[in-house]
């Protein structure tokens, strides 16, 4: 029997007692952080299409699946699950084990260049996506041109950068070590699976990955991006390249598939970062002293602003979870949160990490403790962007006790509240559909339009007959 948990939108539902026997025993609770009221039911169900549902739902011993989701339409066609599980327009009904089920789970992350040589590459690929630099549509044309003016000029200072922490990216080595974790915790939890890696932008990339689940004849397909909360240039970019190749193959075109979206609201995981939050306090001689110093990965403002990337609010109510569980243990100190690693002259989400360092030493705040909340491995922009100049400017801005909470990485209960989302979500698979991604859209705006558009033909010109442009060029060509 499943144990579903479902929201006060229920009632939207129309169930034929002739085509489901329900037996329903019913107790309510109310989320503050996702505000409905949900009550726990048993029941075997078929989702109707276009569907506006929230569930949790635990799974039973006996089970192979349990349930979670909360979801609503997107503007662009697609069905947001903000707590847990992207899924799509279509039937949903859960099935029961079989021997012919092959379950899949494909974890998605950036990606890092392994060693020096791999920096410029990496680079091009990062630029190169449309995601992440947002041309207007009649120049799309110069994407691949600007990504490679881009990484010739930036890789100098990226190569210095990695050979600061060893010559290469960790990532891929952490993140084979997270999967290799988590088809163990999933095993421990009667779920034998296969778990994939695949990058956006470097080895392993996602379409080797994919060929791979193909290969393997999987029949169900959980997607888990590691990244706690969503965003266009991040979950965003590789549910549209699995999108792409989905829809060009056959075989894949039918596979049942659940895409957990963002998961910074599961309680495993705000437990795991609090956890690591009170450990790393103790170890300053006045804990109820140390500010809490949230740093997450920007955002250009124009994504949450004119795309309408909920990067943002999930950021904020991640940051108001971990500090209410903090809270609930006797933990009250101040916190605050900014965002790092812009890039270029656009206006990114404020305030910026550097600009508030500043700021807190200039208040007297005396130790601080540095909390990278947006990433679960250690890679470049924890290991050397917040280790290194972050550090240096807080203690020259006046900070004298500095902190960091470590990634996430393979804490066992992180790794295992993984492994429960990906039960919760497995039933949910459904075939994959390929509605308009947002980076797809077009600017309706005319006005703003015609803006991009001078801007954008300003900026090509001023790029590709630069003196700076030429000498890199040459330098890179020679």
């Amino acid at each position: 029997m499943d144990a579903t948990s479902c929201s006060g939108v229920l009632p939207q539902m129309k169930l034929s007692h002739s085509d489901h026997k329900l037996s329903i025993g019913r107790s309510c609770s109310y989320s503050r952080s996702l505000g409905f009221d949900s009550c726990l039911s048993s029941k075997r169900l078929r989702l109707p299409k276009q569907l506006t549902v929230s569930c949790s739902t635990p799974s039973d011993k006996g089970d192979m699946f349990g349930v979670s989701h909360s979801c609503k339409k997107s503007p662009v066609g697609e069905t947001l699950c903000p707590a847990g599980v992207y899924t799509y327009a279509g039937t949903v009904e859960s099935h029961s084990h079989t021997a012919e089920e092959k379950v899949g789970v494909l974890l998605l992350n950036l990606g890092g260049p392994e060693t020096l040589h791999d920096v410029q590459p990496f680079l091009f690929n990062l630029f190169a996506d449309p995601d992440i630099i947002r041309l207007p549509r009649l120049f799309q044309f110069l994407q691949q041109p600007l990504a490679k003016l881009i990484s010739v000029l930036r890789a100098p200072k990226s190569k210095e950068g990695y050979a600061a922490i060893g010559g290469g990216s960790p990532l891929r080595k952490i993140t084979d070590e997270q999967a290799n974790e988590l088809k163990k915790a999933l095993k421990s939890k009667d779920l034998p699976v296969n778990v994939y890696v695949g990058m956006r932008y470097w080895y392993p990339f996602t379409e080797e990955a994919v060929q791979q689940i193909k290969k393997d004849r999987i029949t169900r397909l959980v997607v888990l991006p590691l990244y706690p909360q969503f965003s266009i240039s991040t979950t965003g970019s590789s549910i549209r390249v699995l999108q792409d190749i989905f829809r060009k193959d056959a075989y894949l075109s039918r596979m049942p598939v659940s895409i957990i979206n963002s998961w910074y609201q599961r309680e495993g995981y705000i437990k795991s970062m609090a956890d690591l939050i009170s450990k790393e306090l103790e170890i300053f001689s006045e804990p109820a002293q140390v500010m809490i110093f949230f740093s997450a990965h920007g955002v250009p403002e124009s994504y949450v602003k004119d795309a309408g990337d909920p990067y943002k609010d999930q950021m904020e109510e991640c940051i108001f979870l971990i500090m209410k569980e903090l809270k609930s243990r006797g933990i009250h100190n101040e916190h605050t949160l900014a965002y790092q690693s812009r890039v270029g002259p656009v206006q990114w989400l404020k305030p910026y990490t550097d600009e508030v360092l500043v700021e807190l030493g200039q208040k007297g705040v005396k130790s601080l403790l540095a909390v990278p909340v947006s990433f679960v491995s250690e890679h470049i922009e924890t290991l050397e962007e917040i280790d290194m100049e972050y550090k240096e400017l807080a203690l020259e801005s006046g900070i004298e006790n500095w902190g960091r909470v470590p990634a996430l990485g393979c804490t066992p209960s992180f790794i295992m509240d993984l492994a429960d989302a990906v039960i919760e979500a497995a039933p949910l698979a459904t075939p994959m559909s390929t509605p308009r991604t947002i980076s797809e859209e077009v600017d309706h705006d005319p006005a703003r339009y015609a803006i991009k558009l001078f801007f954008g033909s300003f900026l090509a010109f001023i790029l590709f007959f630069s003196p700076q442009m030429i000498m890199a060029f040459r330098n890179h060509l020679i």
